[in-house]
């Protein structure tokens, strides 16, 4: 009798897993290639799969995603998001150590060869990111959907002062909105605060969805849901936001989310 419930939580267990992956990550960086033309887009390309990750693999990095926004997205063709789960702050420079080290193949030459007027890209943004305390680990989705039909959303939420910026953060935490997003099933990758980065203050979360559908849908039980009623009408947390940055994205073929 007394062991029905150890394997009732086996099984939930197995399950859990069955369908997702938790990984060690305290920070994140996030690089954005800012792009002019369609030709600048393939040569970032080239070079992140067959260079870049290559050299992250190397430097013991599990998981680099990249993302680019979809086609009813003002932003399609104008930007890649590269996601880097970070153990430490010190992994991008092993990262950076393992990229000088790199042989340059034939599929990257012309990015990391470029003529100083044919550039691969307008300019590279980095943003580094701490995790949330109530997040602390990234999460790696598990669909069964094409990868042309899944959703990665990327919300960044600026504050007007920084300490409206920590309330808005506080919200998330101890709040209750990053339960209200896991039990909505919203498949959160992370959630982070910026330490640095060109719009702080603010924050910047992921989340991921099977396809659009599932994404409309999950925003819509969001909206309705009796804690974001009580969250957003609460005025502790007034006025913590003062612009949102919103990029719907589906990821690359070899991104390894």
């Amino acid at each position: 009798m007394k062991s029905k419930p150890i394997l009732s939580i086996a099984v939930i267990i197995i399950a859990f897993f069955s369908f997702s992956q938790v990984f060690a990550g305290n920070y994140y960086q996030i690089k954005v290639y800012n792009l002019d033309n369609p030709g600048q887009e393939k040569r970032i390309d080239n070079y992140l799969e067959n260079t870049f990750i290559p050299a992250a693999h190397e430097a013991n990095i599990k998981h680099i995603g990249v993302f680019k926004p979809i086609e009813t997205d003002p932003d399609y063709g104008k930007k890649i998001f590269v996601l880097i789960p970070l153990k430490n702050l010190d992994d991008i420079e092993k990262i950076e150590d393992q990229l000088s080290r790199a042989e340059i193949n034939s599929a990257s030459a012309d990015y990391i060869n470029a003529a100083h007027d044919n550039p691969p890209f307008n300019r590279v943004e980095t943003i580094i990111l701490r995790a949330f305390s109530e997040m602390p680990n990234y999460h790696k989705p598990v669909f069964d959907t094409p990868k042309q039909e899944q959703i990665f959303q990327i919300r960044s939420y600026e504050g007007a002062t920084e300490k409206l910026y920590q309330k808005k953060v506080e919200m998330f935490n101890e709040g209750g909105e990053v339960a209200l997003f896991n039990d909505l099933g919203f498949n959160a990758v992370f959630f982070g605060e910026v330490l640095a980065g060109a719009n702080m203050p603010n924050l910047i979360y992921m989340t991921s969805f099977k396809n659009m559908e599932t994404n409309k849908k999950l925003w819509e039980a969001f909206g309705a849901h009796p804690k974001w009623e009580e969250l957003k009408n609460n005025k502790a947390y007034a006025n913590t936001v003062s612009h949102i940055d919103n990029w719907l994205c589906h990821p690359t073929s070899y991104s390894d989310f």
